[in-house]
């Protein structure tokens, strides 16, 4: 991740053990994408029930190019707001779900750019800005587009260099057009630049 991991505990004491499980869950998260930016993750303990324990609400919020998926493990029933009395189960649950949020939103931006009928289209690397995270696209009818490292879907930022095939997708952006989801790796007959 770009960013560092925040955690934080609402009406409960930090725990060493729930804490080390959401960093590792966390973690399994990098796993499975590997341009997620950053992960912010709430855990609270809601009222003390005193048959049924305690329920918890937990807030998964996965930073990811160009935008955030959320995930909320929040008991709205009452045989579910129980079923989980402690913690760990309900912070497993939302990691659980949020693994698979992650998943269908890496499905959904491959088939986005990797597919000759998207959207998507070829262009090459013009320029990348020295120890910046941005940089410029040639597109086919000569004009450059600005995109941004988060803007990167498949491959690292820091593998790009002018010249470079790449495919993107292009939006409006607050200055202007920009290069969005943008792919790395397209082969092409004239790639070859160092």
């Amino acid at each position: 991740m770009d960013r560092p991991l925040e955690i934080s505990f609402h009406n409960m004491d930090v725990s060493e053990a729930l804490d080390g499980e959401i960093r590792s869950l966390a973690a399994r998260l990098e796993t499975r994408f590997d341009h997620l930016i950053g992960c912010r993750v709430v855990v609270e303990k809601l009222q003390n029930r005193h048959r049924n324990g305690c329920a918890f609400d937990v807030h998964v919020v996965m930073k990811v190019p160009g935008q955030e998926l959320a995930v909320s493990h929040e008991p709205h029933k009452a045989d579910a707001k129980y079923s989980h009395p402690d913690a760990l189960g309900a912070v497993r649950d939302a990691f659980s779900a949020a693994e698979r949020q992650l998943i269908e939103f890496k499905r959904r931006l491959r088939s986005d750019t990797s597919k000759p009928t998207a959207s998507a289209v070829a262009g090459q690397v013009a320029q990348i800005e020295p120890g910046a995270d941005y940089g410029f696209i040639l597109t086919n009818n000569g004009t450059q587009l600005y995109f941004h490292r988060d803007s990167v879907t498949d491959g690292r930022f820091e593998d790009l260099h002018q010249g470079a095939m790449v495919h993107y997708v292009e939006e409006a952006g607050d200055a202007g057009p920009t290069a969005a989801k943008v792919r790395i790796g397209v082969k092409s007959a004239g790639h070859g630049h160092a």
